[in-house]
């Protein structure tokens, strides 16, 4: 499929020493760009199979309507050093460390950072950076696990993200098979900040991740841009 946007590859290193696989995907002429927003997506846990590859057609699709996407190789996935972490405690640095070179490398000062959740042990690690990066102004997950086991794993990534006073938007299907909807807003009662759900009706867990739904995760993206 014919696209408008280009990707370049780098390299950001962590502050202890690890390197991290980093694409930029951008439309193709400066002038395309259509605002200092920079979206940063974070791939699902590694030692499932997590990697940024997952998130290339969301990361082309956004760049193909005007807006700079970055995606990373956490530690231990792909191209990058380093090892993973069970709790995903490690992985903190990694998204802070990218969000720092975006602000830094990109000249921006508005970050949204995107979660894409694989399953119970997604470990929702982007919601523990959140409020440690001053440029991001928006969090969103694509599948946040809110379930028991989930809960019991990375709690303290749940307090974080349901904590941060940051606009959120969660989207997840109504047929996923870890999160319940009323597990999902009862979690978010408690919630700080303006909340946002999107249900896709009908729609399993790791259907969200497939290439089927990249376009509408991207229009999701967009609206909730729009909105800040």
């Amino acid at each position: 499929m014919a696209t408008s946007s280009s990707v370049e590859s780098c390299t950001v290193e962590t502050s202890d020493g690890v390197k991290l696989h980093t694409r930029v995907f951008k439309p193709r002429e400066e002038e395309e760009v259509k605002d200092n927003m920079v979206i940063v997506l974070v791939h699902p846990y590694s030692i499932l199979g997590g990697c940024q590859g997952l998130l290339r057609g969301i990361a082309v699709g956004l760049a193909d309507k005007g807006y700079r996407a970055v995606t990373f190789d956490m530690r231990g996935a792909g191209r990058s050093t380093g090892k993973a972490s069970i709790t995903g405690s490690s992985e903190i640095l990694d998204v802070v460390s990218v969000c720092k070179w975006v602000a830094d490398n990109l000249s921006t000062y508005r970050i949204l950072l995107v979660d894409l959740m694989s399953s119970v042990k997604g470990a929702p690690i982007s919601g523990s950076a959140v409020d440690q990066i001053e440029p991001v102004v928006g969090y969103v997950s694509l599948g946040y696990p809110f379930g028991l086991t989930a809960s019991i794993l990375f709690g303290r990534h749940h307090k974080a993200i349901l904590k941060s006073p940051k606009p959120k938007l969660f989207v997840m299907g109504t047929k996923d098979g870890f999160t319940s909807v009323k597990q999902l807003e009862n979690k978010l009662k408690s919630a700080a900040g303006r909340v946002e759900i999107h249900l896709m009706e009908g729609v399993g867990h790791f259907q969200m991740e497939g290439p089927a739904y990249d376009s509408a995760m991207v229009d999701l993206i967009l609206e909730f841009i729009a909105s800040l």
